[in-house]
């Protein structure tokens, strides 16, 4: 198998720790940007990443390539067996997803590539967000992990999406949206610990600085 994406993407980085944390054997392209041309668009609908090329052909979008690498790979699971808390996992990812990071995503161009943002659109992405964060935390655990005692899908979701909305966040408000919540901020300290995600986001970091240095050149 082969991821296909690139390093800075979050949504790429859940599934490479997902590949990770299940020890399943793959290749990498971390090469892959967002296209719409059409031999890229026949791998991947949207033209996004990323996208996951399998002996039996070419699967898009993070949460569905997660899903059947669990059921494709069942050793060293990243879901509950019990089907309600199995749910409760799904359900963490999609409030978190939907509701937190898909918002903050809004600020992102603003943050990170100086685009304008206006005040009223400032505004209304804070109260999306205010109540984004308000659901997220209303399920999470933090016990140690997001659904309690093990190590779910939802961690490696979150362990990528944090360090991106906290710097986005913090550029255009100030302020990490998360800043005043301290459950969070010793959660991603615990869980930066884990090697493959130590890994992972070093490797992110490392990708990030190199497209700033080439832009500058």
């Amino acid at each position: 198998m082969k991821l296909c994406g690139f390093r800075i993407s979050n949504y790429h980085n859940k599934v490479r720790l997902a590949l990770l944390e299940k020890g399943i054997p793959h290749e990498e392209d971390p090469s892959c940007f967002p296209s719409q041309d059409a031999a890229y668009l026949a791998r991947s609908p949207m033209g996004r990443v990323p996208f996951l090329e399998t002996p039996h052909g070419v699967i898009c979008e993070s949460q569905v390539i997660c899903e059947y690498l669990e059921e494709a790979y069942p050793d060293n699971p990243l879901y509950p067996r019990d089907p309600f808390a199995r749910a409760k996992v799904r359900e963490l990812i999609q409030v978190f997803e939907l509701n937190v990071e898909l918002v903050a995503r809004r600020t992102y161009p603003a943050a990170f590539m100086g685009a304008p943002l206006s005040d009223e659109a400032k505004a209304a992405i804070k109260a999306d967000l205010a109540k984004g964060v308000r659901a997220f935390l209303q399920l999470a655990k933090f016990d140690p992990f997001l659904a309690g005692a093990e190590f779910t899908l939802a961690d490696c979701a979150a362990a990528m999406h944090f360090p991106l909305i906290a710097a986005g966040t913090q550029r255009v408000f100030g302020a990490d949206i998360f800043a005043d919540v301290p459950q969070v901020a010793a959660y991603v300290e615990r869980i930066v610990q884990r090697p493959h995600v130590a890994r992972v986001l070093a490797d992110s970091r490392e990708a990030f600085a190199q497209l700033m240095a080439s832009r500058r050149g």
